[in-house]
C-alpha cells in the first residue's frame, strides 16, 4: 500500500480556486477585464497509454449552454477549458429523452435501458458496472455527489433496481458493495428506515468508518463513508461551501493507497436541480463548484500523469438559451424553456492517458466500454 498522499499539489490547486467561492457573481462579468492565472496543463502523456486512475466527473443536467454560461458568470478561469479532448455523446434512453438513471446506468454499465433503471437492463437484469469491475482487478473505488448517495446517478455505480425512487431499497446495497470511499447526503436512508433497520451499523459490520458530522480525515480506516445530510448537501447559494472540493480531496488521498490505481466517480449533482427550477443563480453557482473541483483534479492529473479524467453531462435540463438581451449583443439574457430534461447531445472532456480516445461522436452507453477497455485493455 502507498503512504504517499498528494497534499501540497492540493494545497496549491486549492489556492487558486478558493476564491471562487467567496465571489460568486450572477451577472456577466466584463470579459475584457479579466486577469487570470489558469493551471498550465501539460499534455505530456502518451497516446495509447493505459491509465492507472480514473477520476469520472458528472456534471447532472450540464450540456453545452449550461457549460458555456461559465465564460460569461465566472470570474476566474473556467477549468473545462483546459481539456485537449473534447467529444460528443447521445443520451437517450429506451425513451428520446432520458432520466438520470437510464442515463447513469448508460454510463456506469454500458447498455442503454428504460428511465428510473438503476444498474438493470431494459429487461430488468442486473449489469455490472465499473466499480465492480475496478474491484475484480483490484483498484479502490470512490464515490461522491451533493445529491443524496442513494440519487440516481451515484447508485448507478453501486445498486441494481427497477426504480430510482426506492431510496431505502438503494441504500441496503452499499454496505455489501465495492465502494471503498463515499461522500454525500442520504442519512436518513440508512437509520431512519420504514423498515426500523439501522444501516450504519451494516456499514460498520462490512469494515466501514462512518461519519455524520464533517469531513473528518479517518488515514487508518480501509474504507470511510460520509452521510453529512438527511436528505441533500445546501445549495451553493445557501453556504454549502468546499465540500465538493474538499471531499475530492480526501477521497484521492485516499484511494491512491491502493497499489493497483482507483476508480472515482463525482458529480455535480444540483446544476440539474437549477435547471429543473429554472433558477439561473442557482444552476450556475453549482457549475462554477463543479468547475472549481475540476481545477484540482486537473493539477492532481498534471502532477500524477497516470490518471484519465472524464467529465461529462448525463443530459441537459431546462433548455438553458443565452441570447442576446433585447437585440443588445453586448448583453445576455440567459432564459429557460422548459423545467424538464433536453434530447441535446452532451459534450465529453477528457485528459490524461487514453483520453485521446474520447474524442469523435458515440452513445453514452459508449463511455463504459471506453473506460472498461483502458482499465484492463486485456479483457
Amino acid at each position: 500500500m502507498k503512504t504517499h498522499t498528494p497534499k501540497l499539489i492540493f494545497f496549491l490547486a486549492l489556492s487558486l480556486v478558493t476564491a471562487c467561492k467567496d465571489n460568486t457573481s450572477i451577472t456577466p462579468i466584463d470579459k475584457s477585464s479579466k486577469s487570470v492565472s489558469p493551471i498550465q496543463i501539460s499534455h505530456t502523456f502518451s497516446t495509447g497509454a493505459q491509465p492507472k486512475n480514473v477520476i469520472f466527473v458528472i456534471g447532472d443536467g450540464t450540456g453545452i449552454n449550461q457549460i458555456s454560461a461559465l465564460e460569461f458568470y465566472k470570474e476566474h478561469h473556467v477549468y473545462y477549458d483546459d481539456f485537449p479532448i473534447v467529444g460528443l455523446s447521445k443520451v437517450s434512453s429506451t425513451s428520446l429523452i432520458t432520466d438520470s438513471a437510464a442515463a447513469g446506468t448508460a454510463m456506469a454499465c454500458g447498455e442503454k435501458t428504460f428511465n428510473k433503471a438503476i444498474g438493470v437492463d431494459a429487461q430488468g437484469n442486473d449489469l455490472p458496472n465499473l466499480i465492480e469491475l475496478n474491484e475484480q482487478l483490484g483498484g479502490a473505488n470512490g464515490l461522491i455527489a451533493t445529491s443524496s448517495i442513494t440519487h440516481a446517478t451515484p447508485a448507478c455505480f453501486y445498486a441494481h433496481h427497477n426504480d430510482r425512487n426506492d431510496h431505502e431499497i438503494i441504500a441496503s446495497f452499499l454496505p455489501k458493495s465495492s465502494v471503498d470511499f463515499f461522500a454525500g447526503p442520504g442519512l436518513k436512508y440508512f437509520n431512519n428506515r420504514e423498515d426500523q433497520v439501522n444501516l450504519i451499523d451494516t456499514l460498520k459490520a462490512n469494515g466501514f468508518t462512518i461519519e455524520t458530522t464533517n469531513l473528518k480525515a479517518y488515514p487508518e480506516a480501509q474504507k470511510v463513508g460520509y452521510l453529512l445530510a438527511d436528505k441533500d448537501m445546501p445549495k451553493m447559494l445557501d453556504g454549502r461551501g468546499s465540500f465538493l472540493i474538499d471531499a475530492t480531496q480526501m477521497a484521492i488521498e485516499h484511494l491512491s493507497k491502493n497499489d493497483n490505481g482507483f476508480f472515482l466517480m463525482i458529480e455535480g449533482s444540483q446544476v440539474d436541480w437549477g435547471g429543473h427550477d429554472n433558477d439561473f443563480d442557482y444552476m450556475i453557482s453549482e457549475l462554477i463548484d463543479l468547475d472549481d473541483t475540476l481545477g484540482a483534479i486537473l493539477a492532481y492529473a498534471k502532477q500524477n500523469q497516470n490518471t484519465l479524467v472524464v467529465v461529462t453531462g448525463d443530459h441537459a435540463t431546462g433548455g438553458l438559451s443565452l441570447s442576446a438581451d433585447n437585440g443588445d449583443y453586448n448583453k445576455i439574457k440567459p432564459s429557460f424553456s422548459s423545467p424538464g430534461h433536453n434530447a441535446d447531445w452532451i459534450p465529453v472532456f477528457a485528459y490524461g492517458p487514453g483520453a485521446e480516445q474520447f474524442s469523435g461522436v458515440y452513445e453514452n452507453n459508449m463511455l463504459f466500454h471506453k473506460i472498461k477497455a483502458l482499465l484492463s485493455p486485456d479483457n
